[in-house]
């Protein structure tokens, strides 16, 4: 293990453990706001420890929380629960009847989840964020800006989601971990990995598009070679390998990543469209709730819902459309100016992003990232840093994120929905506090008293190992680029802690 990849793994065991603590403390000190959100009834007896546990983590189950470990719990029974994808319920179950076994007399099902939450999303976000460093390490080329990088996840803007029993943790490192494979050239695992991520959460297909990306990036840097070294038929049968080989891993790759959605939407469908159930079957309370709220359960002696009748019964499609609203500028109204202004940092470092990478290498927009526009010019040796052309597509899939989250989607998603899937949020950060700071430049600042302790090793000056701990304590020297982005980073971080955790509107 390097002394780069201890220091992240350190701050961000040191950031989960204060996430767990400050959201027990602020959800004991705050009240609970009355909020409209899905609160199933307990139907389980509470054990010797189901209060304690409830008060250090009772913080974790809010909002959505409560959909995965009622799912967990319970399983599939109301129509919208199918929002949420199985995979988080499914470990969170696994933990709890295995790793946790030992205290179910002492802790029902749901303390034992609420454990699991707090246990997996640690373990989870440690590996979130290893994925990350590996990845920014190969992708930037620049061993300090990849430190930074990932030090900036640590605090991540959308901390309580990767803290809560939300799925952003788990999809964080499936995803991360995945890119990095596939930049390694192991194209199987990312694959699978990407595929996994994608029973997490249904935006795991836009994944899709670096695997039909980076492969037709590798393909033609090989014809290109074959172009030099061979000849005659040799060259033609090179040509039609790399060809077909494209052509193959990207029909297979992406029936592999999209199985795992088109398997729970045909779960769905069996489910709703042709059931095997009946009310009978369904806990009295639960039904109650289902009555009350116009939940949809399955039911095989009543009519199948509408949408069962269209011509792709997709399931998702109507609980985003039905119970969320969700569609195309319909969150555009003037009362969700503050989700807007909410969703403007992380929007706007997505712009910024794209901006200066295109403002730096129009030409290689404009070609896609593709092809060579020189003979010095390539991909084997990039320039390291954030304007490298390996980092194109990346800037690319952050855009479209950036447009389809805020066009598409409830726009308050945008930051956990960003900060969960691309590392360009923390890769333009890390730039601009490198650009912009003098205090993390290894020269002397005008103003010794401000100056960052340095260390030296064989006669050279190096900076500390954990820039972010040594830039706080001189925030108000900093520049004020550094000023907005560790104040952005740092106030989410606390903000969604506490008002998230009393079901205060932080979703």
């Amino acid at each position: 293990m390097t002394m780069d990849v201890k220091s992240v793994l350190e701050f961000a065991t040191v950031t989960r453990c204060l996430s767990l603590f400050l959201q027990a403390v602020l959800n004991a000190a705050i009240p609970d706001h009355d909020a409209d959100a899905f609160r199933p009834p307990r139907t389980e007896e509470p054990l010797y420890l189901d209060s304690l546990v409830e008060w250090l983590f009772g913080g974790l189950s809010h909002w959505d929380a409560e959909h995965f470990l009622f799912i967990a719990e319970r399983g599939y029974l109301y129509e919208h629960n199918f929002a949420f994808f199985p995979l988080f319920p499914v470990i969170l179950r696994g933990l709890a009847e295995t790793l946790l076994w030992p205290l179910s007399g002492w802790l029902s099902v749901r303390g034992r989840l609420l454990v699991a939450v707090a246990l997996g999303n640690s373990a989870l976000f440690l590996l979130s964020v290893v994925a990350l460093h590996a990845l920014s390490r190969i992708v930037l080329q620049d061993r300090r800006l990849a430190l930074l990088s990932s030090l900036l996840y640590c605090f991540t803007p959308a901390n309580v989601f990767m803290t809560a029993g939300y799925s952003e943790s788990l999809f964080a490192a499936l995803t991360f971990g995945g890119l990095f494979l596939l930049e390694k050239g192991f194209t199987v695992r990312a694959c699978l990995a990407f595929s996994i991520a994608t029973a997490a959460r249904s935006n795991g297909l836009v994944n899709i598009g670096f695997l039909l990306y980076l492969p037709s990036l590798h393909a033609i840097t090989q014809i290109r070679v074959y172009r030099t070294t061979t000849t005659g038929h040799s060259k033609v049968l090179h040509y039609l390998w790399a060809i077909v080989s494209l052509l193959l891993t990207s029909l297979l790759g992406t029936a592999v990543i999209a199985l795992p959605f088109c398997a729970f939407q045909y779960y769905g469908y069996r489910t709703f469209c042709t059931p095997s159930t009946s009310l009978e079957q369904v806990h009295p309370a639960l039904m109650s709730l289902a009555e009350r709220k116009g939940y949809r359960v399955p039911d095989e002696n009543g009519p199948p819902p509408l949408w069962c009748m269209k011509p792709l019964p997709l399931l998702y499609s109507h609980i985003q459309d039905v119970y969320w609203d969700v569609g195309f500028l319909r969150y555009f109204e003037l009362k969700q100016i503050p989700n807007f202004l909410l969703a403007l940092p992380m929007a706007t470092l997505g712009i910024m992003a794209a901006y200066a990478y295109f403002q730096t290498n129009p030409e290689l927009c404009l070609r896609l990232g593709l092809w060579e526009s020189g003979a010095n010019k390539g991909l084997d040796k990039p320039m390291p840093g954030f304007f490298n052309p390996r980092v194109f597509v990346y800037v690319v899939h952050a855009a479209v994120l950036l447009v389809f989250g805020t066009l598409c989607m409830h726009v308050q998603v945008l930051t956990r929905f960003m900060a969960s899937s691309s590392p360009v949020p923390f890769w333009i950060s890390a730039h601009l506090l490198l650009l912009n700071e003098p205090l993390l430049h290894r020269r002397k600042t005008s103003n010794p008293s401000v100056q960052l302790h340095t260390h030296s090793r064989n006669g050279c000056t190096h900076t500390p190992q954990n820039p972010i701990i040594a830039l706080l304590p001189h925030f108000k020297s900093c520049s004020p680029t550094t000023q907005s982005i560790l104040g952005y980073f740092l106030s989410y971080w606390i903000l969604g802690l506490a008002l998230h955790c009393n079901f205060l509107p932080w979703t």
